[in-house]
C-alpha cells in the first residue's frame, strides 16, 4: 500500500516523498482514514512506528480548506491544538508538523517552557493555524492573552500518560474548559494505562481504539540484554562496554538528574565524550547537548526519563539503562529510542542486586525473560577491565637490584683479643696546640683563676658579673 491509497491530498504525497517514505506503517495505515471520518481516536502504537505522521497527515488535510497567504492574523486563528510532554517532543512534532505542510499555507508555531517568552508571544499574535504546546507554557500565553482557544477543531495529546505521570492532569483540564466542546479528540502514545483510558472516557466521544501492537509492547527490532553487575562496578562496566564495542552513539538512563551529571564527568575523566541532559538544564543546554549527540560529537548522551520522549535520532544503535525505571512502562519508552524506522538495536540493562525486584517487573511486561551476558575481558567483582598476565607482567616497572647493606663486625673469638678503635690523628695548631686532646686549663691559667676568685661580701659569694661585662670589680665593703 502507498500513501496514495490513503486518500491523502498531492500536496501532503509529494511531502512524505521528500521526506523519503514510501510505504504507510500500519499505525498509519488504520490511523489516517478513521481521522480523516472526524472520529475520535485512541490510537495506540509502538514507539518509532509514526505516531506523528499517522495524527499530523490527516490534520493537515482536514485544514487544508483553511489554508491562505493574508498576513491578517484574523485569518490564521487557532483551529488544532498539540499537547506534549515535554520540550523535546514538541520540538520534534513541530519539525513533523513544518515538513508536511510544507506545500500548505498553513501557519505552526510551537511553545515550551525555559526559553524567553517573547518570540512565542509575536508568533502567536501575528496568527498561527496549528499550535505545538506543553500545557505549563500554553497556559502562561492564555494568562497574558497573547492566544485564543475559542476556535481549536482539533485536540490531540501526545504521550497522554507520561502527561499524567508528570502531573499535567489539572493543567489539561483547564486547557479543556478553554476549547469548544465540539471538537475532534486524538489519543496517541506507546502505552495506555487504566487512567489514561478513564481520562479517555471524559475527552472523547464513542472513541476507536487502534492498536497495531500488544499493549506496552517494546519494538521487536530491539535486542535485550541484562549484565548483572554490583552497583559499585557499573560506571566501569559502562566505558568498558563503550570502548570494547567500539559504539558511537549511546544514549544512557539514569533516575536523578544529579546522577546524571555525575556520571558524564566521569565518563568524560574515561576519555568518553559525554554530556548530560535534563530538566534542570536550560533549553539552549539541552538542544546543544542533543545536536553534538546527533551529529556523532558526543559519544554518550547521559539522560533521564524525561527524555525518552521527543529523542527521534533514526539511527541509533544503542540504549543503556544504567539503572531500571521505578515503572516497567518507561523501560519501554527508554528502549523505544532505538529500533525505529526499521533498523535494529540493543537495550542494555546493568543491573545490580538491588534491582532485581524492577527487573522481574519488566519482564513480566516483555512476558519474557530477558537473557543474561557476561562482559568479557571484565572483572565484576573489582569492577576492573583484566588483562593478560603477560602483558601485566610485560607493563610492570622493574625493580633495579638493591645493593647488600654492609654485614655488621664479626665479633671476636675467645682467643683473640679485641682490636681498639682507631685513635683520631693529632690535629696540632702552629704554636703547638693539639685539637684533638680534651681541653685542660693550664696551670698559668688556674693560678689566674684563682687569684681572681670573689671575696664574699656580707656572707655573701660576690658574683663576678660586673667583670665578666668588662667592668671593675666590686671591693670589699668595710
Amino acid at each position: 500500500m502507498s500513501f496514495a491509497d490513503l486518500n491523502l491530498i498531492p500536496e501532503l504525497q509529494r511531502a512524505v516523498a521528500d521526506e523519503g517514505y514510501t510505504e504507510p506503517t500500519p499505525i498509519q495505515i488504520k490511523a489516517i482514514p478513521a481521522v480523516l471520518e472526524r472520529r475520535d481516536i485512541m490510537g495506540c502504537a509502538q514507539t518509532g512506528t509514526g505516531k506523528t505522521a499517522g495524527f499530523t497527515l490527516p490534520m493537515l488535510q482536514l485544514l487544508a480548506p483553511y489554508a491562505n497567504s493574508s498576513p491578517s492574523p484574523a485569518r490564521h486563528p487557532v483551529r488544532a491544538l498539540i499537547l506534549t510532554p515535554t520540550r523535546e517532543l514538541a520540538a520534534q512534532v513541530s519539525d513533523s508538523v513544518r515538513g508536511y505542510s510544507k506545500h500548505l499555507k498553513l501557519r505552526s508555531t510551537v511553545v515550551y517552557g525555559g526559553v524567553d517568552m517573547t518570540p512565542q508571544t509575536k508568533a502567536l499574535r501575528e496568527g498561527i493555524d496549528i499550535l505545538i504546546a506543553t500545557p505549563g507554557r500554553l497556559l502562561d500565553h492564555v494568562q497574558q492573552k497573547s492566544v485564543s482557544l475559542g476556535q481549536v477543531e482539533i485536540l490531540i495529546l501526545d504521550e497522554a500518560d507520561r502527561m499524567l505521570d508528570m502531573g499535567f492532569l489539572p493543567d489539561i483540564r483547564r486547557i479543556m474548559a478553554l476549547i469548544p466542546t465540539q471538537r475532534q479528540s486524538l489519543l496517541f502514545s506507546a502505552t495506555f494505562s487504566e487512567d489514561i483510558k478513564k481520562l479517555a472516557n471524559q475527552l472523547l466521544r464513542n472513541p476507536l481504539l487502534i492498536e497495531v501492537a500488544r499493549r506496552n509492547a517494546p519494538a521487536d527490532l530491539v535486542e535485550h540484554q541484562v549484565y548483572e553487575t554490583p552497583a559499585a562496578s557499573k560506571r566501569a562496566l559502562l566505558a568498558h562496554l563503550i570502548r570494547s564495542r567500539e559504539m558511537k552513539q549511546v544514549l544512557v538512563f539514569l533516575r536523578m538528574k544529579k546522577d546524571c551529571n555525575k556520571l558524564a564527568r566521569e565518563l568524560e575523566r574515561d576519555g568518553i565524550n559525554a554530556a548530560a541532559i535534563h530538566s534542570d538544564r536550560t533549553q539552549a543546554e539541552r538542544e546543544l547537548a542533543l545536536a553534538d549527540f546527533k551529529e556523532g560529537r558526543t559519544t554518550a548522551l547521559v539522560a533521564t526519563d524525561i527524555a525518552a520522549r521527543g529523542i527521534d535520532i533514526a539511527e541509533l544503535p544503542f540504549v543503556i539503562n544504567y539503572e531500571l525505571p521505578y515503572t516497567p512502562e518507561d523501560y519501554v519508552h527508554r528502549i523505544g529510542r532505538t529500533g525505529r524506522a526499521g533498523l535494529p538495536g540493543e537495550a542494555i540493562s546493568l543491573v545490580s542486586p538491588d534491582e532485581d525486584r524492577l527487573l522481574v517487573e519488566i519482564e513480566k511486561l516483555l512476558k519474557r525473560p530477558i537473557p543474561r551476558k557476561t562482559p568479557d575481558n571484565f572483572d565484576l567483582d573489582r569492577g576492573r577491565e583484566q588483562r593478560p598476565r603477560r602483558e601485566i607482567r610485560d607493563q610492570a616497572p622493574r625493580r633495579e637490584p638493591q645493593q647488600a647493606a654492609p654485614s655488621a663486625a664479626p665479633r671476636p673469638q675467645a682467643h683473640e683479643q679485641p682490636q681498639s678503635p682507631p685513635q683520631p690523628k693529632p690535629q696540632r695548631a702552629s704554636d703547638g696546640f693539639d685539637f684533638s686532646k680534651p681541653y685542660q686549663p693550664s696551670a698559668t691559667a688556674a693560678t689566674g683563676a684563682a687569684a681572681q676568685k670573689p671575696t664574699s661580701v656580707r656572707g655573701r659569694s660576690h658574683r663576678p658579673a660586673a667583670a665578666l661585662l668588662g667592668g671593675l670589680a666590686l671591693k670589699d665593703k668595710k
